[in-house]
């Protein structure tokens, strides 16, 4: 978690404003989401897509090539121990466009308030339920419901946490948050040999109360909640990921947004060949 919060902020994320964009999705489609990692790919594609397009309408002067800057993280957990797969993006507060000469110029997002997120969640609702339909794991008149139950249905998007160029403790901070693992060692506490119990960070009204496992009931959470193996546990998107190439320039994010070695950029080339 420390490790690759500290390298995500010294060599991935450059100096620029991020937002964390959260997604989460109702219980009858996390279901398949936690099991399908091929699902879990298109759904986070899909979100972000719908995320992209919102930036760039907001920001001014940006082209219709823009790309965004993300990294993802797949959280297959939620704060009790449980099951709960859902996305968080620390998403650059903006947009890139390559420049006639082979650089990037930078686009910030401006005036990106609450009904602008509020229809980024309308449009992954919508055609994420279209997903569903499409592989078969849910029937067309359960989706049509589905898109018409009240208070987004189950469906969440929140972009309310934004951290300032300047700020790089933040940045870092929140990275941490998004890398860091189903559970936390300080939090468990042994009652006698055969009872544990597990402090969550949320208790009280709100959240849930403290858990009380026999130990191998704590190994059958854990269990559950191991990702499936050779798969990353957070991905490059848009610009950052080394394989996106700046449009009729031949150079890379890495090379024209920050100071690199040419070792280093050496082997991103060798990589993408």
């Amino acid at each position: 978690m420390v490790a690759t919060a500290a390298h995500l902020t010294d060599h991935v994320l450059p100096d620029l404003p991020v937002r964390q964009w959260v997604l989460a999705v109702p219980k009858r489609l996390r279901y398949f989401l936690q099991r399908d990692a091929d699902l879990q790919g298109a759904a986070l594609r899909l979100f972000l897509r719908r995320v992209e397009q919102c930036l760039r309408a907001h920001s001014p002067g940006s082209g219709p090539a823009a790309r965004l800057g993300a990294v993802a993280f797949i959280h297959r957990f939620g704060s009790a121990l449980n099951a709960h797969l859902h996305f968080h993006c620390v998403v650059i507060d903006g947009v890139f466009d390559a420049t006639a000469t082979g650089g990037v110029v930078f686009h910030a997002v401006t005036g990106l308030e609450a009904n602008a997120i509020a229809l980024v969640q309308a449009q992954v609702r919508r055609r994420l339920l279209r997903v569903f339909v499409r592989r078969g794991l849910l029937p067309a008149e359960d989706a049509q419901a589905m898109g018409q139950w009240a208070h987004g249905g189950g469906f969440s998007v929140d972009a309310s946490v934004r951290i300032e160029a300047a700020d790089r403790a933040g940045r870092e901070r929140l990275l941490r948050y998004c890398a860091r693992p189903p559970f936390a060692l300080d939090r468990l506490r042994e009652l006698d040999p055969e009872r544990l119990v597990y402090d969550p960070p949320k208790a009280g009204p709100g959240g849930s109360g403290p858990q009380c496992l026999t130990p191998l009931e704590l190994l059958d959470r854990l269990a559950a909640l191991v990702p499936p193996p050779r798969l990353h546990r957070h991905r490059y998107i848009g610009a950052p990921a080394h394989r996106w190439i700046l449009m009729k320039s031949g150079h890379y994010f890495w090379e024209v947004m920050r100071p690199v070695s040419l070792q280093r950029l050496a082997r991103a080339q060798a990589t993408s060949q």
